[in-house]
């Protein structure tokens, strides 16, 4: 693979500030002013794009998510992302205040995301050139998500004299270290490029602590850098509705125990686990099988896309193709039916920094089994709005459904909290906070 841009990161801070958090500008920070426009960069999917698929995720719903709630506040965003057909236009307006700038490097077609640090180059090229374009100090700040944009946003915050705040979204190190059976370890080449990436920034926005804290562990970030911001969930589209009528809607049969699970197919996410799970259980509570449904909703990624079929085969294999359903991904307002309709969202992934798809489900009313894993144990409270499994023991899983299944108490009385809990995390008070990281890195910068 080729390796990343290669540059030595600063070793003394350029900024001196206490450990942040969301509301900690206080005083002089507070003081400062945000930024009036910043450069948001997301190289190797955008914002665009139909999430549950491909390499299209959280990050996604992220990203979108953010800029409108930052456009609300007043900060522009212009979000640059790499074209991947000829007929993308160059600028999109994807909201009031939100723009997207589709940037040509490499061709558009035929690449994978372990194709793009040969591009970086040609991407940096068409950011910086769009800023030439403009007068000096269009942008005040850079904001880059995942590795491959921290790289590019380096460059750029150097050259124009702003704040580079980087968001990781996931790391080489923590997903090399709960590798799924058979998955394929992130290169030596990502790792050396998020190290660079650290090195550079001068806010690095974790979801959780814990994610601050592996960020310190594992790159040596440094406490002045570090901001914890919890993502949020779109309360307007997720929340609580009438389940028979989304299971009308979605041809469930009404008297169903609903698990369900949504999102990327690939050994990360762990879809195989609950299959594994659902088997066992099965084999103890054959009854079971007249009123269980499990619907798989999402599409091949990353490592899936070498075997798209086969979590199709394995289930066949175990004997439960008649209770698990295939469906492609699906839009938002869509994917909150199949959470209303859900007795139960099931979340096995073996590495998680936050898991947005957690707090959708609850936002609906809908409880969550999922792995303790990462930013897993923020977003779901155990025992309360569902219940968090240690490892990914199909025993365990097994378990830890059957109540769901059995007990139609469970779901509704944890569906209940979960939807309280969820209605904690706005992306409007993310956005907030995010702005006060921005405030608080312009007004200590050096430029």
């Amino acid at each position: 693979m080729t390796q990343p841009l290669v540059r030595t990161p600063r070793r003394e801070p350029r900024w001196a500030a206490a450990p942040v958090a969301p509301g900690a500008f206080a005083g002089p920070a507070a003081a400062a002013r945000r930024p009036r426009r910043i450069a948001m960069l997301s190289v190797h999917t955008s914002p665009l794009h139909q999430p549950g698929t491909g390499d299209a995720g959280g990050m996604n719903v992220y990203i979108v998510e953010l800029a409108k709630r930052l456009a609300d506040l007043d900060i522009e965003v212009e979000v640059f992302t790499r074209a991947v057909s000829s007929d993308d236009a160059p600028a999109v307006e994807l909201a009031p205040g939100v723009l997207v700038r589709h940037v040509t490097a490499g061709p558009y077609e035929g690449l994978f995301k372990e194709d793009l640090p040969a591009q970086l180059c040609a991407f940096t090229h068409g950011v910086l050139r769009t800023e030439a374009g403009h007068r000096p100090g269009y942008y005040d700040l850079v904001h880059s998500h995942y590795w491959l944009s921290g790289q590019v946003g380096w460059l750029a915050a150097e050259r124009w004299g702003v704040p580079l705040v980087h968001t990781m979204h996931t790391m080489a190190k923590v997903k090399n270290a709960a590798l799924a059976e058979g998955d394929t370890p992130e290169p030596a080449a990502r790792v050396i490029g998020e190290t660079q990436v650290v090195g550079a920034a001068d806010r690095l926005i974790a979801n959780t602590a814990e994610e601050a804290a592996e960020l310190a562990h594992h790159y040596a970030a440094r406490p002045d850098q570090l901001a914890v911001v919890h993502p949020g969930v779109n309360l307007e589209v997720f929340r609580p509705g009438d389940r028979a009528a989304a299971r009308a809607r979605l041809g469930l049969p009404q008297d169903a125990a609903v698990l369900l699970f949504a999102g990327r197919i690939q050994p990360l996410k762990a879809p195989d686990v609950l299959l594994k799970a659902v088997a066992r259980l099965l084999d103890r509570h054959p009854a079971l099988r007249e009123r269980l449904v499990v619907p798989v909703v999402g599409g091949p990624s990353g490592t899936g896309l070498a075997r798209p079929e086969s979590l199709h085969k394995l289930a066949a294999q175990l004997g439960i193709g008649d209770v698990v359903r295939f469906h492609p991904p699906v839009d938002q307002r869509q994917l909150a039916d199949w959470y209303r309709a859900a007795t139960a969202l099931v979340m096995p992934s073996h590495s998680e920094s936050f898991g947005l798809v957690a707090l959708e489900a609850q936002a609906c009313g809908t409880p969550v089994v999922a792995a303790a894993v990462g930013g897993l144990p923020v977003a779901v409270r155990d025992g309360r709005t569902g219940t968090l499994v240690p490892g990914h023991d199909p025993e365990a899983w097994a378990r830890a459904l059957l109540p769901y299944a059995t007990d139609p108490a469970l779901p509704a009385a944890r569906g209940t909290e979960a939807a309280r809990h969820a209605a904690a995390f706005g992306w409007l008070t993310a956005a907030g906070a995010t702005a006060e990281v921005y405030t608080g890195a312009m007004s200590t910068a050096r430029t």
